[in-house]
């Protein structure tokens, strides 16, 4: 999949992501790409600022962990996280309901 197409939709994708566990970045990317059914292959690229954007927004916080002898950085989501996921889900639902809307072909008469 095209990583353009997920232009506007990064911050839904990571903060659903980590809505039940921390995670590192790699494992972000991997989890993102596992939960695509292996059709997303995002690069550290656009992960990395994203994240750093959404913590600094507080829908993140992070912290230094030992993950498999390794420090990394961990990022949790907070409460305006939260907030901001069911909202990005909501958004996404009404939008995925008008394209289908526009996508699917009229009966002919």
């Amino acid at each position: 999949m095209n990583t353009d197409a997920l232009r506007g939709h990064m911050d839904a994708l990571l903060l659903s992501v980590l809505e039940d566990e921390p995670l590192h970045g790699y494992a972000i990317i991997e989890a993102l790409q596992q939960r695509s059914g292996g059709a997303l292959s995002v690069p550290t690229g656009t992960v990395y600022p994203a994240l750093r954007r959404l913590e600094r927004v507080g829908h993140l916080t992070s912290e230094w962990a030992t993950v498999g002898g390794r420090k990394r950085r961990t990022y949790r989501l907070t409460r305006s996280g939260r907030a901001a996921l069911a909202g990005e889900r909501s958004a996404w639902s009404d939008f995925s309901g008008v394209v289908t809307k526009i996508l699917t072909p009229r009966s002919q008469p």
